[in-house]
């Protein structure tokens, strides 16, 4: 073999090795990226406030009906009582003023023991009391995922939770 067709052989090998990486190269570099890489995700949330009854049975003290509003039945008995015992005091006409007068006071006194009689007439039940008070429930709603393809970065409102990388069809997300 002579030194030319060496010279040849080997000029003719490093041509196809360069042309062969540089075509390599330009294959990987031109291909368009499939997956988006999933660079941060922030889960979007709501509170819900659920609103709920809760009871309890309550012990309470209720006055009886009154069946003699005025007092009467008081005054009358204090005014006959007061007047008999007006009437034992005094003398003539003394014993008169003294008879209206102990009438009068006993008839006050009479309505006003009947009075503090019939408020502490009571009785004791027990009623049921309700009131409405409201859970908190927190829910997500959806994920802000911030992403990357190639050198772009960008950001965009998911349903579900994106995982590591997104799906690419024709250059856009898939989602």
């Amino acid at each position: 073999m002579n030194k030319s067709m060496l010279s040849g052989i080997v000029i003719g090998a490093v041509v196809a090795t360069a042309g062969g990486a540089i075509a390599g190269y330009n294959a990987l570099s031109d291909r368009a990226p499939t997956h988006a890489e999933v660079l941060n995700v922030v889960e979007l949330t709501e509170n819900e406030r659920i609103p709920r009854q809760v009871c309890q049975d309550v012990t309470v003290t209720r006055q009886r009906p009154v069946q003699d509003q005025h007092q009467v039945l008081g005054s009358v008995a204090g005014a006959v009582i007061g007047g008999v015992l007006g009437n034992q005091v005094g003398g003539g006409s003394g014993k008169k003023i003294a008879t209206v007068a102990g009438a009068a006071a006993g008839g006050y006194a009479g309505n006003k023991t009947q009075e503090r009689m019939q408020q502490n007439n009571t009785y004791t039940t027990t009623e049921q009391r309700c009131e409405t008070v409201y859970d908190s429930k927190e829910n997500v709603v959806g994920y802000q995922v911030e992403y990357r393809i190639g050198e772009r970065t960008g950001s965009v409102r998911m349903d579900r939770h994106p995982g590591d990388r997104i799906p690419l069809q024709d250059g856009e997300l898939v989602l």
